[in-house]
């Protein structure tokens, strides 16, 4: 430790956002630039260089926090690069876009606000970049084999980095026509600008990864062709089929999914398109689902010039502690948190709700009713208890012309026949099923990411893309000296 004090002696003291009024008339992160290194060395020195740290088990990518923390305290930045690229691929987007389940594992969370470590990875990220350390490793030598990687999302880019650097020819596929996945299509401008995404790829093009877009595999590229072409074939194509809300009145103008508008949205900030055809501006905005995908179109329909914007959640409002009794220390817990999206749809002039709150929580949709258009006005909802129940005589009616669903993916998209050309299994859930290996049922065929676990968190999808990495490593050369966070059967600390 660089202060055996420093837990005892400073507060904690988070990146500061720009003021709303700002940030909300443009699409640049929220965050203050230039004010995180001035604070960020005190911050690193609260980290308690404890006897057993709780926030390695609580990153799936097993990040070195208490090293890289006492280095940055120490103003080695060199050095807290190094260990923090040992483990992770991408901290400039874990840094920006991890909810930090090690914050909650940190041992200082135990009774005192944790360390800063989000914050602390970001500044050790972006110090990477601005002093050129980020240099692309090509390989030594070729070992003659080749992979194709399916999805250019964090599991297929970690992989296919982990993979070229292995010495294996590796091919990215995409579908659309920008790499990314859901770094570029589903996250906000907002909360990552996306020339950190340029540089890395940048960089793993000069290490020798090659990427071809606009190839739907499965249609374009048969999965015969496919795996004709390659020694080995890694499934990364995340959990894109969204759940839908069948529900009377569905079948209404006016109704989408969050990553219908989301994408569309992103595109008009990469200049692909003009304006977005679901734009929120001058609507009365209903958001459905009280998650992140939730609080991104949030953000989104502000910035676009909603006239309201509510969402709904149907569980009840959290507390503001962690219930001990039910999330004890280190797991991560469900407390009332108030994203940079929220505190910007709170300060709106038309804000519908006396409690300074976007959501509105305990909120069931029953059904919704439109114009004699076909377009939707009203959403119908109602409030429920704990087990969901209806508490009889809440029903109330929101005003709406543009109503998002954000109810989360349910497993990989079929529409587009790789899943079914290769033969691939499903299990109940609806995700592909593998080994502890990452094999599929199809020899040669590996799956890792959301795709095969179900939705998660952008550093459980990089994890599992270095894992299935080594183990491929491993199948194509007989031994691997890739590292392997994690196994197929891993769970996060959180249900």
């Amino acid at each position: 430790m660089g202060d055996p004090k420093g837990f005892l002696t400073a507060g904690r003291e988070d990146w500061p956002r720009r003021p709303v009024a700002e940030r909300v008339r443009d699409w640049r992160e929220v965050y203050v630039p230039g004010a995180l290194l001035p604070i960020i060395a005190t911050q690193a020195d609260r980290c308690m260089d404890c006897g057993v740290p709780f926030c390695h088990q609580a990153c799936p990518l097993g990040n070195l926090i208490p090293e890289w923390n006492d280095l940055v305290a120490r103003d080695d930045w060199w050095a807290a690069a190094d260990r923090l690229h040992a483990t992770n691929n991408f901290p400039e987007f874990t840094g920006r876009l991890c909810p930090a389940p090690c914050e909650a594992g940190c041992v200082l969370a135990i009774n005192q606000p944790a360390v800063t470590i989000k914050n602390v990875e970001v500044a050790i990220a972006d110090r990477i970049w601005e002093r050129g350390w980020a240099i692309p490793q090509p390989p030594d030598r070729l070992t003659g084999k080749a992979v194709a990687v399916i999805g250019s999302g964090p599991t297929g880019l970690a992989a296919a980095q982990q993979l070229t650097r292995a010495g294996h020819t590796v091919v990215v596929y995409e579908r659309d026509e920008r790499l990314g996945g859901l770094l570029r299509y589903g996250i906000p401008e907002f909360k990552m600008e996306k020339h950190h995404l340029e540089r890395r790829l940048g960089q793993m093009k000069a290490e020798g990864t090659k990427f071809r877009t606009s190839v739907t595999v499965g249609r374009d590229l048969t999965a015969g062709e496919l795996r004709g072409r390659y020694d080995a074939v890694l499934v990364a194509t995340g959990a894109t089929a969204w759940r839908e809300l069948p529900l009377p009145g569905r079948e209404l103008d006016g109704i989408h999914q969050a990553m219908e508008y989301l994408p569309l949205a992103n595109k008009v900030c990469e200049g692909d398109l003009s304006a977005n055809p679901l734009s929120a501006a001058g609507r009365r905005v209903i958001i459905i689902g009280g998650g992140d995908t939730g609080a991104d179109c949030l953000g989104t329909a502000v910035r676009e010039g909603a006239a309201s914007v509510s969402q709904l959640d149907i569980y009840p409002q959290p507390t503001a502690d962690r219930d001990e009794r039910e999330e004890p220390w280190p797991v991560y817990p469900k407390i009332y948190r108030l994203s940079a999206a929220h505190e910007e749809a709170r300060d709106l002039e038309t804000a519908p709700h006396a409690d300074a709150d976007a959501r509105l929580f305990k909120a069931s949709t029953l059904q919704f009713t439109g114009d004699d258009r076909g377009r939707v006005r009203e959403v119908h909802l109602v409030e429920v208890d704990r087990e969901r129940r209806p508490r009889t005589g809440s029903e109330r009616v929101l005003r709406a012309d543009l109503v998002l669903l954000a109810l989360g993916f349910s497993g990989p998209d079929r529409s587009d026949g790789l899943i079914d050309g290769l033969a691939l299994e499903l299990d109940p859930r609806g995700v592909l099923v593998r080994d502890g290996e990452f094999a599929t049922n199809v020899p040669g065929v590996y799956a890792a990411g959301d795709a095969a676990r179900g939705q998660s968190l952008i550093v459980w999808a990089i994890a599992e893309g270095r894992s299935a990495a080594a183990a491929i490593d491993r199948r194509l050369t007989g031994r691997t000296t890739l590292p392997a966070p994690i196994r197929p059967d891993d769970r996060p600390m959180s249900a």
